[in-house]
């Protein structure tokens, strides 16, 4: 999850309150019986950084007119692109198209905003089932996945050899916190992460809040305090530094590419930045606690159909945004985002030409949708909760118990 995901999931915390006011201003129309009109078709994405001359834009132009239509695309911060769309949803001037931070797909949906898949005959068929289901609400599916990125753990060859740790000996957490002390004794920083308190710091936690197979309704149970534990130890130990509590993922990786630290907790896009750093890195997965793969938090766009008055053109929409996950297009696209394409053809496809991406992939097929669970609008006011107990128990004002009881209390009504 890039950094823009962070601050998105963090206004959902707001924006998710206007739900309920959107929803009574939103109903379904009646089928038109129309053919579906030509013309101009609006598609609004958070790539405001793609010109009218990029590679993304001319793409989306050329499945326009595939189509028979053009495609007038307007990219947004993506800070700014949920409440644009709710507030058009409430004015009944949705885009066409829209490509939307996985999180908010939920808030939009309960909000009356977007069509199912099954309204729309677009299809879902080949894409994994976990990337899925962060655009899954109440048994319905409100669009697809254009690609997907996670999280895994960096290492520094050089600092483990030091040490004298494999790094494919580490398969759990106990694993790994005798590496960590390994490589402390040896003279370096064992591990960086991002603990801080917005959604970065969450989205960070959350492998281990998973992987030791707890539930997000559920933050105070046994799991959810070892996992909390776990962290907190870390740096109380000295594997980790004290500035994890204030650290995005940015600022933790600049200290991993500094070069004095063997392990990093970060994603996909960080890839290009570590083979240029010339350290001397590797990828593994992220451990669950007692063996396997931890599930880690997916981050990326859906692209989804908002509700129209006239429903006859939903029949260019999901031609449109087909052919933008088509396999070919799709490769084409996530390589150029460093998102995982979200089919296994896909995978497959970029792969064959960059054979770093196999441990991503591997991660991705492991991964899970922030708001699944069918938590939906509840995951940001529980993401926030969390991610306070993360704060409490770094900084030590609060046991790791203590912190996630007292976010539990706060989680209650929407939990229950």
């Amino acid at each position: 999850m890039k950094s823009k995901s962070a601050r998105i999931v963090g206004a959902l915390v707001l924006t998710s309150a206007l739900v309920g006011a959107l929803a009574a201003c939103s109903s379904s129309s009646a089928p038109s019986s129309n053919a579906a009109p030509k013309g101009t078709y609006t598609f609004w994405d958070p790539y405001p950084q793609f010109n009218q001359t990029a590679a993304w834009t001319k793409l989306v132009e050329k499945c326009g007119t595939q189509a028979g239509v053009t495609v007038q695309r307007t990219g947004y911060d993506t800070t700014a692109l949920s409440n644009k769309a709710l507030l058009a949803g409430q004015q009944k001037a949705s885009p066409d198209i829209l490509l939307i931070d996985n999180p908010v797909v939920s808030t939009l949906a309960s909000a009356g905003v977007l069509t199912d898949t099954a309204q729309t005959k677009l299809s879902t068929t080949g894409i994994e089932a976990n990337i899925l289901g962060a655009g899954q609400l109440n048994g319905k599916t409100y669009g697809v996945p254009i690609g997907a990125n996670t999280l895994a753990l960096y290492y520094n060859k050089t600092i483990l050899d030091k040490a004298g740790v494999d790094p494919t000996t580490v398969t759990s957490w106990a694993s790994l916190t005798a590496a960590l002390a390994k490589v402390k004794a040896a003279g370096d920083m064992g591990i960086t992460f991002s603990g801080i308190n917005t959604e970065e710091g969450s989205f960070q936690f959350l492998p281990w809040f998973w992987g030791s197979g707890a539930n997000l309704t559920k933050l105070d149970s046994a799991n959810g305090v070892s996992a909390l534990s776990l962290l907190t130890g870390w740096v109380k130990d000295g594997y980790a530094p004290n500035s994890v509590i204030q650290d995005t993922q940015t600022t933790s990786w600049q200290e991993f590419l500094a070069g004095k630290t063997a392990f990093s907790e970060n994603g996909t896009w960080q890839l290009a930045g570590v083979k240029a750093s010339g350290i001397d890195y590797g990828i593994i997965s992220i451990p669950g606690k007692n063996s396997g793969s931890a599930p880690a938090p997916t981050g990326g766009e859906f692209l989804t159909i908002p509700v129209q008055k006239n429903t006859a053109r939903y029949q260019v929409s999901e031609k449109i945004v087909s052919c933008l996950i088509g396999t070919d297009n799709s490769v084409t696209t996530d390589n150029t985002l460093s998102y995982i394409a979200p089919t296994t053809a896909a995978q497959a496809k970029q792969v064959a030409t960059n054979a770093s991406l196999v441990p991503w992939v591997a991660a991705v097929k492991a991964a899970k949708g922030r708001t699944s669970d069918n938590l939906g609008t509840k995951y940001p006011i529980i993401s926030a909760n969390m991610w306070t107990a993360l704060q409490s128990a770094l900084s030590g004002s609060a046991t790791p118990a203590a912190a996630m009881k007292t976010a539990q209390a706060a989680d209650a009504e929407v939990i229950n």
